[in-house]
C-alpha cells in the first residue's frame, strides 16, 4: 500500500506478495492442559526463522515463559547454539482454573544470549489460553512479535495494543494483570553521567484499609554499593486515582564507573492522612534488582546508548 501510494510501478500482484523481511523468531510449541489437575503443560521444541547475526548480535538462544496475570510462575529453556535451536523441554504452570482459562495467557520472550551474560530481547508473544484445546495436546506454531522494551514508551504502548487485539475487554487485565504494577521509564547519558528515571503511570494500585481510591505517590531512593543512601526525591500525590499517570522525570548524577554499584528503588505509598501512609508495594532496579524483569531493564538502559528504555514492572509487596 506504501509503494503505491507512492506511485510505485514495482508492486507485486497480491498474491505473490513477499514475506516480511523483519522475522523475529517462530516456537514450535505444544500445549497440554489437564482440567481435573488444573494444570498447564508448556513444552517448547525448537525456534526457527531467527534473525540474523546482524539483527541480534548473538548464536545462543533461550526463551522465558511466564503465567499472566499474575507473573508468578515463571521458567526458562536452557541456552542453545545455532540458528535453529532444538530445546524440547517440558514446563509446569499450576491452578489454571479451567472455568477461567479465558484470564490467562503465556507470555514468549526469545532472549539472545551473549558474552559476561548479556542477555537481549529478539522477540515476544502473549499466547490466550481461550485459544486452546481443553481435550488433548495442541502444537501450534507461536509467531513472536518486536518486543517493545527494545524501543521507546511509544512502541511499548502500541504493542500492549497490538497484542489485545483480540480481546480488548480482557486487554488490560492481561497486560498489566490485576496485582499493582508501574511503568518506568530509564535513561542514562554516558557522557554526562546523568540517569534520568520517568516515572510514567501506575496500574491497580489499592487503597488497602479502604474502599475508596487511594492518594498515592512514588518515592525514588538511589542507594551506593554499600546500601547507603545517595539521593532521594518524589513524584507529588495522584489523588483518587487507581490508575495514576505521573510523566514526571527524576534525574540522578552517576558516573559510568558506578552504574553497575547503585541501586535504585521505587516505592509507592498511598497517603492516607497528614501523618499516615501505608506502602502498596515496591521494586529495585541496579545492582540488587528485586526481580528479572527489572535486572533486564536495567541491562537494557545501559546498552541502548541514551535511548530511553520503557517497562511494566510488578510491585512487590511490602
Amino acid at each position: 500500500q506504501d509503494m503505491s501510494a507512492r506511485g510505485s510501478s514495482s508492486q507485486l500482484p497480491k498474491p505473490f506478495d513477499p514475506e516480511p523481511v523483519a522475522k523475529y523468531g517462530t516456537l514450535d510449541v505444544t500445549f497440554d492442559y489437564d482440567s481435573q489437575e488444573q494444570k498447564l503443560l508448556v513444552t517448547v521444541t525448537a525456534v526457527t526463522d531467527i534473525p540474523t547475526y546482524s539483527r541480534t548480535g548473538g548464536s545462543s538462544w533461550q526463551v522465558h515463559l511466564v503465567l499472566l496475570p499474575i507473573k508468578k510462575q515463571r521458567a526458562k529453556t536452557s541456552i542453545q547454539r545455532g540458528p535453529c535451536p532444538v530445546f524440547t523441554e517440558t514446563f509446569k504452570f499450576n491452578h489454571v482454573e479451567s472455568e477461567m482459562i479465558g484470564n490467562y495467557a503465556v507470555r514468549f520472550r526469545l532472549y539472545s544470549v551473549r558474552r559476561m551474560k548479556k542477555e537481549r530481547i529478539v522477540g515476544e508473544k502473549i499466547f490466550y489460553l481461550t485459544k486452546l484445546n481443553l481435550q488433548g495436546k495442541m502444537s501450534v506454531p507461536v509467531i513472536l512479535e518486536p518486543s517493545y522494551s527494545l524501543s521507546g514508551c511509544d512502541s511499548q504502548m502500541s504493542m500492549s495494543e497490538v497484542s489485545c487485539s483480540e480481546s480488548t475487554s480482557s486487554c488490560q487485565s492481561l497486560v498489566h494483570g490485576s496485582a499493582p504494577e508501574i511503568l518506568i521509564g530509564l535513561l542514562y547519558n554516558a557522557t554526562t553521567g546523568r540517569l534520568s528515571a520517568e516515572v510514567i503511570k501506575g496500574s491497580h494500585f489499592k487503597n488497602l484499609a479502604a474502599n475508596r481510591p487511594p492518594n498515592t505517590y512514588v518515592k525514588l531512593t538511589l542507594l551506593n554499593s554499600m546500601g547507603q543512601e545517595m539521593s532521594k526525591c518524589k513524584t507529588s500525590i495522584r489523588r483518587g486515582q487507581p490508575n495514576p499517570v505521573y510523566k514526571e522525570t527524576f534525574v540522578f548524577q552517576v558516573a559510568l564507573f558506578q552504574l553497575s554499584d547503585v541501586t535504585l528503588i521505587l516505592s509507592v505509598y498511598n497517603k492516607r492522612s497528614m501523618k499516615r501512609k501505608e506502602m502498596i508495594g515496591w521494586i529495585s532496579l541496579g545492582l540488587n534488582s528485586s526481580g528479572e524483569d527489572e535486572l533486564n531493564h536495567w541491562t537494557e538502559m545501559k546498552e541502548s546508548k541514551g535511548q530511553q528504555v520503557c517497562r511494566w514492572h510488578t510491585l512487590l509487596e511490602s
